[in-house]
């Protein structure tokens, strides 16, 4: 790029494109707003949006200098390993998705540490958050921006925390969430004891509970005891060799975590599960609070919708070099994603152009007709065969 740019003074170009990404004061959250500005129009044409995906990646490093690095769970290499984790939020369609928020999980002891964080240049107002939070951050900014709302996805690295379905279904929007099989719930038609009836002495109890007669299952419990009815078979899309389907069931229940602390049951909501007929006990678990009239179909193929983020962030690492800075500041570390993500958009934007039969082969563009005296390089000059 430098070279292009600057053919006569290589090596100061290049200085100058480094100082862009590693330490230039520019916003990364007012270009990644004009990049989904620009993206999403594109994206919509055919179909809306239909989830907000939550995740995080990790990108593995050596050494300890790099901002917020540190021994934690990488999901690139599936283990405890020295890495930096980022969250992200990404819009996405039936077809596409685009990451539209995207920012350091920053550890408590980098948090905490008055010189690493003058090294990295770590903001002060950037205070130490929990993953979840700084997701509910993104998702409360994005309802800020305007941002077409849509059902949340996770999986059960947040669809665990209660506090988390409660903080979203509190911003007045559907969610879809993996959970994990330990995951407690008060069965169909079920909910926790009152309150006791006031016997005249002391303080009233007025919270819920519970006792050895009358206590929540587990989810995998519960999809042990269904019926051999319960269980659909349902094809959610196309993959790449064939349609994918599987076996579900989806039943309605109230969760259960900490609810002896509460005065009124939760909600229902539905528990969805898949269960694989070539496998020996259900292999996933959803918690939703879509509508009790939703039908299977659709709760499977939102829940399923989460895999198109591990084709972005595939495309973002491995084509456009997400993992490849090798900086230490805080700035740089943002600015390389803001512009890794938006290279990626422009190719969304791209592709959402034309419809699929027109990216497999047929786009449709018309050539302007040749002169009459074009001759096609190495033929016959006299025309003649």
């Amino acid at each position: 790029m430098a070279a292009r740019l600057a053919p006569d003074n290589v090596r100061r170009m290049h200085q100058s494109l480094h100082h862009v990404v590693a330490a230039a004061p520019w916003s990364d959250e007012l270009l990644l707003g004009c990049v989904r500005d620009y993206v999403l129009p594109t994206m919509t044409k055919t179909s809306p949006i239909v989830a907000w995906i939550v995740d995080d990646t990790g990108l593995p490093k050596k050494g300890t200098h790099s901002v917020g690095v540190a021994r934690q769970y990488c999901g690139q290499t599936g283990k405890q390993d020295n890495c930096q984790v980022a969250v992200s939020l990404s819009a996405a369609t039936w077809k596409a998705s685009l990451p539209i928020a995207y920012r350091l999980y920053l550890p408590e002891a980098w948090a905490n540490d008055v010189e690493r964080r003058q090294q990295a240049g770590i903001p002060k107002e950037v205070l130490f958050e929990t993953k979840l939070e700084i997701a509910l951050g993104q998702i409360r900014q994005a309802l800020s921006d305007g941002v077409c709302p849509a059902t949340v996805l996770a999986d059960p690295a947040y669809g665990n925390d209660t506090d988390f379905h409660q903080a979203i279904a509190g911003l007045e929007l559907s969610y879809v969430l993996g959970v994990q099989s330990t995951t407690t719930i008060w069965p169909p038609g079920t909910q926790p004891l009152s309150a006791p009836m006031y016997s005249g002495r002391g303080r009233p109890a007025s919270r819920l509970r519970r006792d050895p007669e009358h206590a929540p299952v587990s989810a995998k419990q519960l999809a042990l005891n269904l019926s051999a009815k319960a269980w659909k078979t349902v094809t959610w899309r196309e993959g790449a060799r064939h349609l994918l389907r599987s076996r579900f069931a989806a039943v309605r229940v109230r969760a259960a975590h900490r609810d002896h602390k509460l005065r009124q049951p939760r909600e229902e909501e539905w528990l969805l599960i898949e269960w694989p007929r070539e496998e020996t006990e259900p292999t996933k678990y959803w918690m939703s609070n879509l509508a009790e009239n939703s039908r299977l179909r659709d709760l499977v193929a939102l829940g399923k919708q989460r895999w198109i983020i591990e084709r972005d962030y595939q495309e973002l690492k491995q084509e456009l070099g997400l993992g490849h800075f090798e900086g230490r500041g805080w700035r740089g570390f943002h600015h390389h994603a803001t512009l890794c993500i938006a290279a990626y958009g422009f190719l969304v934007a791209e592709r959402s152009r034309f419809s699929p039969s027109a990216r497999s082969g047929y786009l449709g563009l018309s050539a302007p007709q040749l002169p009459h005296s074009f001759q096609p390089r190495g033929s016959n000059p006299s025309g003649k065969t």
